[in-house]
């Protein structure tokens, strides 16, 4: 729930790491940290959402998200394999999740912002993310959905 603050979130990371390195929803390098959470190597959706990601990377910047992760339901082998064939260069690529969505942390580590969809298509498009983003951090527009 928005305002609430988010469960850990340990998962390995391909290349070496976890999630627990990554300093999720601190502020660090900018007020928001965005994580997709996707379905993996078999969904064009999901390469197109993550490759738009990885080469947008300075208008994320720009809208205040300081790290961007994405989470795989996929194991470390085939977590590995996309992200080399996807040229996910900028992306930090966890894996070994079991439900796709996206979360928005606020600086504090609460939930800011959640979209969990049950197929690939529906997914919010990113120019319409980072607008809110945007709106969110420059007129202070606060957390909605909270209970």
């Amino acid at each position: 729930m928005p305002t609430t603050p988010a469960p850990p979130l340990s998962l390995p990371v391909t290349g070496g790491g976890s999630t627990d390195d990554l300093a999720l929803g601190t502020g660090t390098d900018g007020r928001f940290t965005l994580v997709v959470f996707f379905r993996g190597l078999h969904c064009p959706v999901c390469r197109a959402q993550l490759s738009e990601l990885d080469r947008r990377r300075e208008d994320v910047a720009a809208a205040g998200v300081g790290r961007v992760v994405a989470i795989s339901m996929e194991t470390a082998e085939r977590s590995a394999s996309l992200v080399e064939r996807w040229h996910l260069d900028a992306l930090a690529v966890a894996h070994s999740l079991t439900e796709p969505g996206m979360v928005v942390l606020d600086a504090d580590g609460t939930v800011f912002w959640t979209s969990v969809a049950s197929t690939p298509f529906g997914r919010p498009p990113l120019d319409d993310v980072l607008a809110g983003l945007r709106l969110a951090q420059e007129a202070g527009y606060p957390v909605r959905g909270a209970a």
